[in-house]
């Protein structure tokens, strides 16, 4: 179960990579900082959304992933 926080990053990329999309990317971006969608907390946000723009540039391209990252940074 995603906790709030977690919930709010999905939210926010659905509009840029769809419902699916969205949620499977916070499940992977969360475990690869060593967390789960349950544990994620504000601080973890910045690294979050840089890891993002990354895995995102290729699917949406630079300017759709850096967006969507920086809508992600907001959250904090």
């Amino acid at each position: 179960m995603a906790n709030a926080l977690a919930t709010s990053v999905e939210e926010t990329l659905r509009p840029v990579i769809g419902t699916v999309l969205a949620s499977v990317s916070v499940d992977v971006e969360t475990r690869r900082i060593g967390k789960s969608p349950d544990t994620v907390d504000r601080a973890d946000l910045h690294t979050i959304a840089d890891n993002l723009t990354t895995a995102l540039h290729l699917v949406v391209g630079r300017d759709m992933a850096e967006a969507a990252a920086q809508r992600v940074r907001a959250l904090a």
